[in-house]
């Protein structure tokens, strides 16, 4: 048996003992208080994080990519980042990429069996040919789940920047990497369900990592999105927005310059500029 004693995401929470039995209102309000502490807990990472976000975004602009790599809900997390990136951001499908123990499939069913098996995440890294330009995420709240250390060794011998998201500060996790960000988010709610303060901390930090690195390397102007891909009307409707914003003019005309340019931000500014 694995010894838990030492796991903060393991341990009871004294301040929710008896939520079972709290009328709704004052469940709800609890639960709600605790998870501020994740919030809280992200100041203790900041370095960490601007020291990760400058290494992704030098990788961006080097020819690397952003690998997001976990288990059960980590591993969720992290594919939820990295396929919010290509819309948003107008990058290629490749260059943030998010693995979950279990594969696409553990996305929707639980298959927590995966996570147990450090071979399988060195072998999942090992083939897709990292070098040094690319930046690996390990993700797992105890900062010991096999199959993320797995991924971490392989992307440390080829030669990757890695880095720990963990809730458990000194885990094996922050041990293999170079750059470390566990914030203590402390007990949960209910014992060992990490999907909640530890889930929280997690998703903060992912989007500032990809959401920083995406600003640093020119993919927004000001706090527009100016590389988001128009893939339905809401968007274009939202495209047309920013390019009235930007250039003064009104959304209608903004549509119009749009129309003529395939909806691309960018390439309308620079003809209205010259």
């Amino acid at each position: 048996m694995i010894n838990t004693d030492k796991i903060n995401t393991e341990k009871r929470n004294p301040n929710t003992t008896h939520i079972d039995s709290l009328p709704t209102l004052e469940m709800v309000s609890l639960m709600h208080s605790e998870s501020k502490r994740a919030f809280y807990a992200i100041d203790e990472i900041l370095p960490a994080g601007a020291m990760a976000v400058d290494r992704i975004a030098d990788g961006f602009s080097n020819g690397g990519r952003l690998y997001y790599i976990g288990a059960g809900t980590s591993g969720r997390l992290g594919v939820l980042d990295a396929s919010e990136c290509p819309p948003t951001f107008g990058v290629d499908d490749d260059l943030v990429i998010g693995i979950i123990a279990g594969g696409d499939k553990a996305l929707r069913k639980s298959s927590e069996g995966a996570e147990d098996s450090f071979d399988a995440g060195f072998e999942e890294i090992a083939k897709r040919g990292l070098g040094e330009h690319d930046v690996l995420v390990g993700i797992a709240a105890s900062g010991r789940t096999p199959y993320v250390l797995g991924a971490m060794t392989a992307a440390k011998q080829a030669g990757a920047t890695v880095c720990s998201i963990s809730s458990t500060p000194g885990s094996p996790a922050d041990q293999l990497a170079d750059i470390r960000m566990s914030p203590d988010t402390g007990p949960e709610v209910v014992t060992g369900s990490t999907r909640l303060k530890s889930g929280t901390a997690q998703k903060l930090i992912l989007n500032m990592l990809s959401t920083c690195a995406m600003i640093k390397t020119g993919r927004v102007y000001e706090n527009l999105m100016i590389c988001v891909r128009p893939t339905n009307d809401k968007l274009k409707a939202r495209c047309a927005n920013i390019t009235a914003e930007i250039l003064g003019v009104t959304p209608d005309e903004a549509y119009g310059l749009l129309s003529e340019h395939e909806f691309n931000i960018r390439k309308v500014i620079e003809e209205y500029k010259k």
